[in-house]
Parts: C-alpha cells; sequence; structure tokens
C-alpha cells in the first residue's frame, strides 16, 4: 500500500525574488516529501532588506475566497496548517473566522508562527498581539515565537531560560501543546542563541547553538518549515536539533557566499541528510537550575 502523502496549507508572504514565506517553506518540506499548498498573505518583488521593494497586501477576502474554493471542490484537506507573516488586520481577522472550520478535523495540526516583530520591534498593527493572543493561538497546537513575540504575547520581559520557562508555561495555558521560542539571545552570553522548547507531555528544554555572524532574512520562516517536517516524524525534542543542524549548514553557505538571499537550492544535501548534530547543545530545563 503506498504511503499518504502528508498535505500542509502554507499561509504566509511570498516574494518573485529570494527566499522568505512560502518561497523559504515549500523547497525543503517538498524535499523531505510533504505536499505543500500555499496561499500568500502578501506578494512583493523581493524582501524588505533591499533598498526598495513593490508589491500587494491581500485582504482578507483574499483567504476566505481561496477557502471556499478548496472547500466547495472537497480539497480542503489537510494534515497541517501552518502560518506566519500576515500583512494586514483584515487577513488575520479572517484567519481567525476560519479557524475553527480549518481545525474541525482533530487530526490536523496547527503551527502558528505568530510574526509580528524582532529585536524589540513591532512592525505589524499593534491589533495583532491580541488578535494572535485571543483569536489564534488557542486553536493551534504547536507555536513559535521569537524572544520579541513571546515578549509581547506573555507580557514578560524574557532576560534568561528562567524568563523564558515562565513565558511558556503561559502560552500553554493559551492553548498550545508545544511551544518552542525559536531564538533567544542575552547579554551573558552574546555569542550563542538559545531555543527554548516546553511540552506539556515532555518537560521543557533548552538548545543552544553557536552564534553565525550575519544579517539573515527567512530563517524564522525556513525554521518553522524544518520543525513542522521533522515532527511529523520524531519526538519534538528530538526534531529540533535535525532542524537546527539543517539551517546552521545553510547559513554558513549563505554567509561564504555573500548572498542577500538564504542558499536553500545550494543546501539540498544538508535538508534531506542533517549531519551536524554535534553542533547542537541540549538539556532539560527546571526551575531549579
Amino acid at each position: 500500500m503506498v504511503e499518504p502523502i502528508p498535505r500542509v496549507l502554507s499561509i504566509q508572504s511570498s516574494v518573485v525574488h529570494g527566499y522568505v514565506g512560502n518561497k523559504a517553506c515549500m523547497f525543503p518540506l517538498q524535499l523531505l516529501g510533504f505536499d505543500v499548498s500555499p496561499i500568500n498573505t502578501v506578494q512583493l518583488s523581493n524582501h524588505t532588506g533591499y533598498k526598495s521593494w513593490t508589491g500587494h497586501q491581500f485582504p482578507g477576502a483574499h483567504l476566505e475566497q481561496l477557502i471556499k474554493g478548496l472547500k466547495d471542490n472537497n480539497v480542503l484537506t489537510f494534515d497541517y496548517i501552518l502560518t506566519g507573516y500576515i500583512g494586514t488586520v483584515g487577513f488575520i481577522e479572517s484567519l481567525s473566522s476560519l479557524l475553527p472550520e480549518l481545525k474541525s478535523n482533530n487530526s490536523v495540526q496547527y503551527i502558528c508562527d505568530p510574526v509580528m516583530g524582532d529585536g524589540g520591534k513591532l512592525y505589524v498593527p499593534s491589533e495583532f498581539v491580541g488578535i494572535y493572543r485571543d483569536k489564534i493561538l488557542p486553536f493551534a497546537d504547536i507555536v513559535l515565537p521569537n524572544q520579541t513575540e513571546a515578549e509581547l504575547l506573555t507580557g514578560l520581559s524574557i532576560k534568561c531560560s528562567a524568563d523564558a520557562s515562565r513565558a511558556c508555561r503561559i502560552l500553554h495555558e493559551i492553548g498550545p501543546k508545544i511551544v518552542i521560542i525559536t531564538s533567544l539571545h542575552f547579554p551573558s552570553n552574546e555569542n550563542i542563541i538559545e531555543i527554548f522548547a516546553s511540552s506539556k507531555t515532555d518537560g521543557q528544554h533548552r538548545f543552544w547553538v553557536d552564534l553565525i555572524p550575519g544579517y539573515y532574512v527567512g530563517t524564522g520562516d525556513l525554521i518553522a518549515a524544518l520543525l513542522l517536517a521533522w515532527i511529523h516524524v520524531h519526538p519534538v525534542m528530538q526534531a529540533i536539533p535535525l532542524a537546527l543542524s539543517t539551517l546552521r549548514q545553510i547559513l554558513r553557505r549563505t554567509q561564504a557566499s555573500g548572498n542577500m538571499e538564504l542558499c536553500l537550492i545550494q543546501s539540498k544535501a544538508d535538508i534531506m541528510n542533517p549531519h551536524d548534530l554535534e553542533s547542537v547543545n541540549v538539556e532539560a530545563y527546571s526551575e531549579a537550575k
């Protein structure tokens, strides 16, 4: 019997040139055996790290029309929903109104990357914080905030692993069974990046890797896709080192190239076969530490 291919509905940004949003997630997911159906929340010429860009942010009606078309043709059947960057309040409100239907099949896993800001700065409308917290996260199985986003969603200032642990517990209370704060940078050690993971069933673990200097766009979108892929076949605490290993190899290749875009295509082998696991440090976390 042929094994069914897992299907992912990916709702996030897209660019013509480069690799962010859906352009960053589709290639690795397809390589790892997933059928990816993209819905673009915005369509830009290139990512906003360039001196200029053009394009459009889509309204909520865009999402509603596409979901209706899938439903009318009986193809609104997915194993995973992945959401990332959303550009307008109308779009995120439409998403929140559709989630009860999208999640009506209890086997569907919803992975939410609540893209709102970074480096302590908010780059979406302020209404997003409350909408994510009150209307989106209650439906999420897994949430993947960065440090800034975790602070916005919980109201905590995260300065150490103990703060990250408390933030994860607050987010668990909202709904998600798994919380992964995907990038923590503490003044106490500026040469490492920490990833803090919390599972309602498997406890809390902290992972850390050496910082790879440089300016990289799309890493959050990429790590979300890699985590989805490896969580499909491994427990979450085993999946995280695999995703981080691939991300580090891609960043090293991108750094060496001097390119403004992630070297995704050149990293096919690293995506399919992570092999830098020794660079990922991990320890179980408890408040007693």
